[in-house]
């Protein structure tokens, strides 16, 4: 398999769909770094991973702060010598209509959503400019591809995400990088996402939408899996993952 022996950054790894995709790609023989901000998980996912064979560093890491994504990067060469993946997954959802104002959700949505990817992509572009080989893989959403209401905000940040990777994409094609990419829409999926939500009439949608359809982050991590997998010169880029019971 093309993932053993990568190494894959992960954001976002200490629950979720991020600590979901650290333990397959360990089990896969890739060796996972991991970022998140709280340091108790991700120690503890961090020992599990390695008790069962596994290799797996981990760095506290604020993805709003530029240099705690370079450490993140760092931590990669310093261990393993190289950096083949890094998964931009942070994310957080304070859902709310845009006319409630929540400026401060905004801002915090706006600086981990948007700002942690580009900082992300600023800490692993020299090194995979340098090798000519490199992907980076980003969790968007379904509403980086479609419009919701509560989800303006949101909504904008995945939107320009999907933006980014695929302009990422062509730039690589074009200046001869061969940096792959790959875009993650997910829909109702089982995380800690909805404890974000702040808007008490956006939890009175959402609560039962997940209730009744949400999928384990299994389903994403196996597609992150197969992203990661494909040759070198294959680059399959976007995916859309709903639960077949979600409309």
């Amino acid at each position: 398999m093309a993932i053993e022996n990568k190494v894959v950054v992960i954001t976002g790894a200490s629950s979720g769909i991020g600590e979901a995709t650290a333990r397959m790609l360990a089990e896969k023989g890739a060796k996972v770094v991991l970022g998140a901000r709280r340091e108790e998980r991700l120690a503890k996912l961090a020992d599990e991973i390695k008790s069962n064979g596994g290799q797996a560093v981990y760095h506290v890491t604020d993805v709003t702060n530029p240099a705690d994504n370079q450490s993140l990067v760092d931590l990669a060469k310093s261990e393993f010598g190289k950096i083949d993946v890094i998964f931009l997954n942070a994310g957080i959802m304070p859902s709310s209509p845009v006319s409630a104002l929540k400026l401060d959700d905004w801002e915090k949505t706006v600086d981990i959503n948007l700002k942690g990817v580009l900082y992300g992509v600023a800490s692993v572009m020299p090194e995979f400019t340098k090798q000519k080989s490199g992907q980076i893989i980003t969790t968007s959403s379904v509403a980086g591809i479609n419009s919701y209401p509560n989800a303006g905000v949101y909504g904008a940040t995945k939107f320009a995400v999907r933006n980014l990777m695929e302009v990422i994409r062509m730039e690589s094609a074009q200046e001869g990088t061969n940096i792959r990419t790959a875009t993650l829409y997910p829909a109702a999926i089982n995380t800690e996402l909805l404890s974000t939500v702040t808007d008490e009439e956006a939890l009175k949608f959402l609560n039962p939408l997940y209730e009744q359809y949400s999928i384990t982050p299994d389903a994403i991590a196996r597609v992150v899996t197969f992203a990661i997998d494909q040759p070198e010169d294959v680059n399959v880029n976007e995916f859309t993952i709903y639960p077949t019971k979600q409309a």
